[in-house]
Parts: C-alpha cells; structure tokens; sequence
C-alpha cells in the first residue's frame, strides 16, 4: 500500500459521506469538505476536529483545489454531475495527476462520461460505488467495487482503506458501478425471501427469534437475516437504507439489464414490492420493511 498524501476532499456529507470523511480525519489527513447544505459540514468539523487541518468549502470546485485525491458520494447521476461538471464542479478545480473517486451508485454510462472528461484534464477517474449501509460507513467497513485503471486504484488504495474492509478493481470505467448493480439484485431477492419466510413462521405461530437463531447457523443464513431479522421481527424500519434508493438502484439496474438483454424477472418483482411499500408512505424505511407489506391487514 502507498504511503497516502495530505490532503483529501470529500464532497457529499450525508449518512455515508458524513463518517467517510470522518475516516479520513482521523486517519491523519487534511481534509476539505464540501456539502450542499453548509450546515452539516459544520457539524461535521465540529465533530472530527482541528479547524485549523480542515476546511469547509463553499463549493466542489474549491473542495478540489490542493487535493491530491477527491472523493464524492451523493444521490444519483444528476448530482453527480452537479458537482463533478461545469465552472464550480469538483473537476475544474483538480490538478493534474490527481485523482477523483466516485462513490456514488450511479450509472455505468455516467462512470464512463467522467472517465473521458477526466482524462482530457489529466485526471485519474475511478467509479466506486460502496456496500454496506450506514453501518459499515461508521465502522470503516464498507466494501468498494471499483472500476478504472489499475494505475488509479492503486494511487487510491490506502485512502479507500481508511473506511473500507474490501476494495477490488473489477476492470475499466463503469466495471465498479456494474457490479454494484449485481450486488443490489441478490439484495433484492434475499430480502424478499426473508420477509416471506419471517411471514409465514409469523402465521403458524412459531417464536421467530427462536427460528432464526436455529436457521441462521445453516445454509439459510445471510447478512440479512443476521442483521435484519430482529429488528422485521418487531415491526422495526425507521432506519438503514431507504427504500427509496433501492428503487433508484434497481432502477439502474433494470435498465441496464435491458440494454444487456439479461433476464431479471425477481429483481422487477421485487422492485414493484419496493413501490407497494412507497405507497403505504415507507419511501425512508429501511429495505427491510419487505415484511410491512405482508402483514395481513385489520
């Protein structure tokens, strides 16, 4: 791993950019933050320290300027290019050899644009999307699917590694963004067999913690069930990752499955389900709340 530099920026404060930047912190970096709402990356310096060693900047551009690598995680495409491109986006303030890292679940075709306008500038570009949720983002655990040049995530290693268990380049520009999709369909369908198994043990009556404290030493264990079962157990979604961004993912990847002519029957199933729960106002639940929608009705 190469000894990392100075100075990172990191745009995008929100429950996983938030503790992201925080890493880095804390990791001995000087980091320049940037975020919509100017609020929260006060907060942010409050919490992780030395105003002296951070800055908050008052726009993605200025975020860059003096950075050696500039990460991002937002919403979707359209912020994304929000705060890559044009005269204040992240890229017109990067320099020359530097690198900028995208965090973001986004599009392969987006990861591809950036690529091409990165590399007019001399810039280093890889798209790499993360899993493992809020938690993960907090315990520096998060997974990273990245795609790129090799040359670029090795320049990216060790900054990666001040939040992240798992890093691994899977190939050229848009590589990271498609395996993030490959991960949100298996989510997609294991949540919904979890929901379906939690409801019927719920409909003969069985002690559910009993349950999955029996199956989850088996070959019916998962994250999910590990993670999630207690809380779908009592009815509990106020957390986690909302059901209006797994749309949004499998949305992408729905759309790219067309393009690519591969068949994914459950995944638009599930994704429909994920709508249903829209509609009974759960947009923020966490994805596990597949379950909600079962429960019989009074």
């Amino acid at each position: 791993m190469s000894k990392p530099s100075q100075v990172a920026a990191f745009i995008g404060l929100g429950v996983m950019g938030y503790p992201m930047a925080g890493h880095l912190a804390r990791n001995g970096f000087s980091v320049r933050v940037y975020n919509r709402t100017r609020t929260k990356a006060e907060q942010w310096l409050a919490e992780y320290g030395d105003a002296g060693l951070h800055v908050i900047a008052d726009t993605p551009r200025e975020a860059a300027i003096g950075a050696d690598v500039t990460m991002l995680c937002v919403g979707n495409d359209d912020d994304v290019r929000s705060v890559v491109l044009g005269a204040d986006g992240a890229l017109a303030g990067l320099a020359a050899g530097t690198l900028l890292i995208d965090h973001t679940t986004a599009s392969k075709t987006l990861a591809e644009t950036l690529n091409a306008a990165c590399a007019q500038a001399n810039v280093g570009f890889l798209d790499a999307p993360v899993s493992g949720g809020q938690a993960g983002a907090e315990n520096g655990a998060l997974t990273v699917m990245m795609g790129g040049a090799a040359e670029h995530a090795a320049q990216a290693e060790a900054y990666i590694a001040c939040y992240a268990k798992k890093q691994a380049l899977l190939g050229p520009a848009g590589a990271g963004q498609l395996a993030k999709m490959v991960n949100q369909i298996c989510i997609a369908g294991v949540v919904q067999g979890l929901a379906e198994g939690l409801h019927f043990a719920q409909q003969a009556g069985l002690d559910i913690d009993a349950v999955v404290d029996v199956i989850s030493q088996g070959a019916a264990q998962s994250w999910q069930m590990v993670n999630r079962a207690p809380t779908m157990a009592k009815d509990e979604y106020e957390f986690g990752f909302a059901v209006d961004w797994m749309r949004k993912d499998l949305g992408i990847a729905l759309d790219t499955g067309r393009d690519l002519n591969a068949k994914l029957p459950l995944t638009a199933l599930v994704d429909q389900f994920y709508a249903d729960v829209q509609a009974m106002d759960g947009g923020r639940w966490d994805t596990s709340s597949l379950l909600r929608r079962l429960r019989p009705r009074d």
